[in-house]
């Protein structure tokens, strides 16, 4: 795509961090550009998901800087880091007021993020529109699938228009045809709104079949970075992730 520069929006130098002195990440370092796609991968228990608490600045780490636009970030609070650099999350797990309808989640985010009212109310109806929420607007959050419930917190992390966008997991215990969905809308918003996007899953050929790029993680470190078709050659990556008879298209 010709909207996808080679400008660096986040890096991760040289990131170490432990928790009750085992050691999770190992002088990690990588960064994403402006407009991709990137994917993280890696088993059970690697870091994937604490990467993103560091990137949102939910936990610090040990040593080394999180640079978000060329600024470190490492002390910034969780607020204004998120509000200054445009960084929208969606977690693996809830994200929503359980007991809200889909409606009452999108405002009482939106009365945050967007400060007027006739520009919130257009953006919550453009935004049920685009993820085609309108006929379950008004059902509570836990009433709802697996897909509705990650198209509305999507939702819910685009009120803020993110220019960084990360996804935990957002393929996990769905059916094929929602996560089908859920790759058009994550490809979409790229090509669309030219959001950045950064994924991590267990879902290797799910989570290859949108990304531009990945990484493999393993024993808290990285071992091998590249386009999916690269990737699943990398012999590292194949001895510590796919295995030999993983099959990618």
């Amino acid at each position: 795509k010709s909207f996808k520069q080679k400008k660096t929006i986040l890096s991760l130098n040289n990131i170490s961090l432990s928790f009750q002195k085992r050691q999770i990440l190992q002088n990690i370092s990588f960064e994403i550009n402006q407009g991709e796609i990137f994917g993280m991968l890696g088993p059970n228990g690697v870091g994937k998901s604490t990467i993103f608490n560091l990137v949102t600045g939910l936990i610090k780490p040990d040593k080394g800087n999180i640079v978000i636009k060329d600024e470190k970030v490492n002390d910034y609070p969780i607020f204004l880091r998120m509000a200054k650099f445009k960084i929208g999350y969606v977690p693996q797990y809830g994200g929503y007021f359980y007991d809200l309808s889909l409606f009452e989640n999108l405002k009482a985010v939106g009365e945050v993020l967007i400060k007027n009212p006739r520009d919130r109310i257009e953006k919550i109806n453009y935004l049920t529109s685009k993820f085609d929420l309108e006929s379950i607007r008004d059902i509570k959050a836990k009433f709802l699938s697996g897909g509705q419930k990650k198209k509305l917190v999507i939702a819910m992390a685009l009120l803020g228009n993110p220019e960084l966008l990360l996804l935990d997991e957002c393929f996990a215990a769905l059916d094929v045809m929602t996560i089908k969905m859920l790759q058009q809308i994550i490809v979409n918003l790229q090509s669309e709104n030219r959001i950045t996007i950064c994924i991590c899953d267990h879902q290797a050929r799910d989570l290859l079949s949108c990304v531009d790029v990945a990484i493999v993680l393993s024993d808290g470190k990285v071992i091998a970075k590249g386009t999916p078709s690269e990737l699943v050659k990398n012999p590292n990556a194949q001895t510590a992730y796919f295995g030999d008879s993983f099959k990618f298209n």
